[in-house]
């Protein structure tokens, strides 16, 4: 049983007992008053099965059929070996006629225990550079040409002025 039909079979003994009331049965499962009206029709207290989802244990019905789950796992390491997911995805279904997403192709070859070919690459050092100790041993400028004035008048140019150590704001100006 998973923690959220615990908490589910819990609240609504609780509700069925008169402990807690249907909406704060509903506020914490986050669920409607009516679903918790729903469940505590189906509660039992002699069995959990209550809880469980009917659709338990079902397999999907658009789950891919065995044979053409083999049959790509077939062609990964036969006809296209060598391709990562996403152009097998491609080949698949422009040579093979099988539509079939890059996800679910990926799914499948690692449940089938292939790795992808495509290699990791080391991400690249990069360092930056250390501020200064003090305040004024650099000044950083900068500039931006805008329309400041929203079209009420000349575009202007901001300047300014920033301090390295402190990022402090030494001065802005305005200018034509």
């Amino acid at each position: 049983m998973s923690q959220n039909e615990l908490q589910r079979l819990k609240v609504i003994e609780n509700a069925v007992g008169g402990r807690i009331s249907v909406a704060e049965a509903g506020q914490l499962l986050a669920l409607s008053q009516r679903q918790v009206k729903r469940l505590k029709r189906r509660y039992r207290a002699d069995t959990v099965a209550w809880v469980r989802h009917g659709n338990r244990g079902r397999k999907k019905p658009w789950r891919l059929a065995e044979a053409v789950r083999a049959r790509i796992v077939q062609l990964a390491t036969e006809k296209y070996v060598g391709f990562n997911d996403s152009h097998l995805a491609e080949k698949l279904a422009e040579v093979e006629g099988v539509e079939v997403s890059r996800e679910t192709v990926r799914r499948l070859l690692r449940a089938a225990g292939i790795k992808s070919p495509q290699k990791r690459r080391r991400p690249k050092d990069r360092s930056r550079r250390e501020r200064k100790p003090r305040m004024g041993m650099m000044v950083l400028t900068d500039a931006s040409r805008e329309d400041w004035l929203e079209g009420r008048g000349p575009l202007l140019t901001l300047i300014g002025y920033q301090d390295d150590a402190t990022s402090r704001l030494l001065a802005a100006r305005f200018t034509l």
